[in-house]
């Protein structure tokens, strides 16, 4: 028994790191914006800044969450006895399913930038997509889409 906890909390914390990031980035796009017509601008890069999205779980925190009370449950069991090892296992369990939300919601952050860019007509936007690719203060980009679905793509 106590050689299969190691194994599957690995096996666990590898597949909650399991959210799907490619749209996020300014080189994917999605199936319903194929074949249609996306309208341009251009601009200058005013400003870029790192940051960070939080990624949604494909699995609602279900792995994370359950995989780590699972495994928290079967640690505290091995605590005590009677009354106390009830108390411990529930305790593992609680703190478990904390600590397994907290990791999968960390391994579903990607590294991103937030660029303000300053449109040729005058008027500014600041848009965040993966960093996948770099850009820099003064450079000229396309500004792809519009409203929720603008992207960055350099020019």
């Amino acid at each position: 028994m106590k050689r299969i906890l190691p194994i599957a909390a690995l096996s666990i914390l590898t597949l909650a790191g399991c959210a799907n990031t490619a749209p996020y980035s300014g080189d994917v796009y999605r199936g319903n914006q194929a074949q249609t017509g996306q309208s341009v601008a251009y601009g200058t890069v005013v400003a870029v800044r790192p940051v960070q999205i939080q990624a949604d779980s494909r699995t609602g925190n279900i792995l994370g969450g359950g995989g780590g009370a699972v495994i928290g449950g079967l640690l505290g069991s091995q605590v005590g006895g009677g009354s106390g090892r009830q108390l411990a296992t529930v305790a593992g369990a609680l703190g478990g399913a904390v600590a397994g939300t907290a990791a999968e919601d960390r391994a579903n952050r990607i590294n991103a930038l937030e660029m303000e860019i300053r449109r040729d007509d005058g008027t500014d936007v600041i848009v965040v997509q993966s960093a996948d690719r770099q850009f820099q203060a003064g450079q000229r980009v396309r500004l792809i889409g519009s409203g929720a679905n603008l992207s960055v793509a350099p020019y």
